[in-house]
């Protein structure tokens, strides 16, 4: 898909902006607090999604006034299409002039992925980002696997809920298989939709960092599960004494995790800033092609602050060789867009281009 035009009135720090877009590179270039994350957010917010800022909508509106509106001319599967959202008590969106029952409804019409720096997350903290990266990704592709994820998530609620209650009531020992029954069967295809989603992104992963790494290092990504789907409903039965001494079921893909190792070495552990980064941005841009292969459309590629801490050979990646889909970065130091070939520069100051 392809964004020809955004225009913003009253959102955030932006009075009235209207711009129009290469099809290819796009960097919004300014230092900071003046607006170039704005405009990024903005184009986000199209695809039904919340804001990456964990913004609350009231904060979309310019200080001082009442209502804020984006609007933006879109081009998917060859359809030329507009979208308008409007910021007032609630947010109310539109597609080709009718209105939606939810902002999230925009989801489907309008794809893109976004790296922010809070990315960085997915290498350095916890499994539990790095699953919520997947979930996500895999519920914008297959809407079903997000209602079997919810189902599989109440009954470890409520798994939990029981075991932590059997020391005052044994009885209820007795719900204990309807629940885990729910788990094993939620939990399975759970496992069979990260593997296969996994599968699909480690055909992208290796090349992108290899581009990424100027050639000089190499990636293995792996799905660690903390229980194959075979053996769900033993390994539940045999931890149940264990998980009603700690009160939380221990077993199932609620404690998957994927592992990154560069050249042999785990990324979270050894790895430097610079590739723990191209290790976030390597699975962000691996989940644009992914999306290519199952919907035959390239989403926009959204890149909020990317340059900072990468080299010159990362810097030059993602500006010259990101083919075949249009992309929106964001740069505090004018130097790092010396180097464009190809494509539009926005200067940014004071929520106005320049």
């Amino acid at each position: 898909m392809r964004v020809n035009s955004l225009t913003l009135k009253n959102f955030r720090n932006i009075k009235n902006l209207s711009l129009q877009f290469d099809e290819g590179m796009n960097v919004i270039c300014g230092e900071n607090a003046q607006g170039k994350t704005n405009i990024i957010e903005a184009l986000w917010l199209f695809s039904g999604a919340k804001s990456f800022r964990n913004s609350k909508d009231s904060s979309f509106i310019m200080f001082g006034e009442e209502r804020a509106e984006t609007k933006t001319e879109f081009v998917f599967a060859g359809v030329k299409n507009d979208a308008k959202i409007e910021f007032a008590e609630k947010r109310i969106a539109f597609l080709n002039e009718k209105k939606l029952a939810s902002p999230a409804n925009l989801a489907g019409n309008f794809n893109a992925i976004v790296f922010s720096p809070s990315d960085l997350s997915l290498v350095t903290d916890g499994p539990a980002g790095r699953r919520k990266y997947l979930d996500i990704a895999i519920g914008q592709l297959y809407p079903n696997y997000i209602e079997i994820l919810k189902n599989y998530m109440r009954a470890v609620t409520q798994r939990n809920q029981i075991i932590k209650d059997y020391k005052y009531d044994s009885t209820v020992s007795v719900m204990l298989d309807v629940f885990e029954t729910e788990i094993i069967s939620s939990g399975a295809k759970i496992i069979e939709y990260r593997e296969k989603y996994i599968g699909i992104l480690n055909k992208h992963i290796p090349e992108i960092y290899k581009g990424l790494s100027g050639g000089r290092e190499e990636i293995k990504s792996v799905y660690v599960t903390n229980c194959p789907a075979i053996m769900l409903e033993e390994r539940l039965k045999e931890k149940r004494r264990e998980d009603m001494f700690t009160g939380v079921t221990s077993v199932g893909p609620h404690r998957d995790d994927i592992e990154f190792n560069i050249n042999g070495i785990n990324a979270r552990a050894y790895g430097s800033q610079g590739q723990k980064r191209s290790v976030a941005l390597t699975l962000k841009l691996s989940q644009a092609e992914v999306i290519k292969e199952i919907t035959g459309e390239y989403p926009i590629c959204l890149l909020d602050d990317v340059m900072s801490e990468l080299d010159v050979i990362r810097q030059n990646y993602i500006l010259n060789h990101i083919k075949n889909w249009q992309s929106f970065i964001t740069c505090c130091d004018p130097s790092n867009t010396e180097r464009l070939k190809e494509g539009k520069i926005f200067t940014v100051s004071k929520g106005e281009v320049i």
